[in-house]
């Protein structure tokens, strides 16, 4: 048997010591416990939440709900949470569940900065879309130089004649 990594926990070997203890091959299944670290810590249940920070494993470890959004962009494809229908619908307390479990962000505004939805407030329609990426600009065929030279040459007797 050729491992070609070296084992750090039961993790990494897969069903290949359930399949040794199957079959009753005890020297592959021997092998593959010697292989294994002695370190308690490499174990595989201890390692489960490296990959996460100390604000992560908190909100996990104590059930918090996810973290509030301070600002919300209207412009995005993700829907943007609102709360007041409930407490217009059922009160001051249906609207702080709903709060707690669902929160709003503090800010809803557009993709924009402040100071550049200014800026487009006072531009006509039509660069306000552009800027937004809702129009494109207009597409210019280039002609090859002995095309436009036809068509000049063809629109001369035209304007010679007006």
């Amino acid at each position: 048997m050729q491992i070609d990594v070296p084992l750090v926990n039961e993790a990494q070997i897969g069903t290949r010591l359930n399949a040794a203890i199957e079959n009753d091959r005890r020297g592959e299944f021997a092998l593959l416990l010697s292989l294994l670290s002695v370190d308690a810590r490499d174990m595989a249940q201890f390692q489960w939440q490296n990959e996460l920070d100390m604000a992560q494993k908190l909100q996990r470890q104590f059930e918090l709900p996810p973290q509030q959004s301070l600002m919300a962009d209207l412009s995005s494809a993700e829907p943007v949470v609102d709360n007041s229908s409930i407490f217009m619908a059922q009160g001051s307390r249906a609207f702080q569940l709903q709060q707690a479990l669902r929160p709003e962000a503090l800010v809803i505004r557009g993709g924009e900065s402040v100071a550049m939805a200014e800026a487009l407030s006072n531009c006509d329609h039509v660069t306000q879309l552009r800027q937004r990426g809702q129009l494109s600009a207009p597409k210019v065929e280039i002609m090859h130089f002995a095309d436009q030279l036809a068509i000049q040459r063809n629109l001369v007797p035209l304007l010679a004649s007006a």
